[in-house]
């Protein structure tokens, strides 16, 4: 299965990257590693999580206070963002198709 990941949510991404590797070295690349291997993760199991909303769903990361919230067709996976979880829990919502 393809994921895409809209733009606004790389920009949530590239955001979190740079705020924790200003936090401590190297900590955005391991911030980064874990989203990377969430994606892989919801790829191989795009049904694997508790739904959200009609074929939108969460999957948290392990290490970090963040879920990328993602969104499924036949073809794709959509990563609608990547959000902080206990920031404003429902601010993508008008991201949806």
């Amino acid at each position: 299965m393809n994921v895409r990941v809209l733009e606004v949510a790389q920009q949530e991404l590239d955001e979190a990257i740079s705020y924790y590797n200003g936090q401590v070295a190297g900590l955005g690349d391991a911030f980064l590693l874990e989203a990377v291997a969430a994606i892989e993760r919801i790829r191989r199991f795009p049904e694997g999580w508790h739904p959200l909303a009609k074929d939108i769903r969460r999957c948290r990361l392990r290490r970090f206070p963040y879920g990328l919230i993602y969104q499924t067709d036949k073809t794709e996976v959509i990563i609608i963002a990547v959000a902080h979880s206990h920031r404003r829990p429902s601010y993508w919502r008008d991201r949806l198709k």
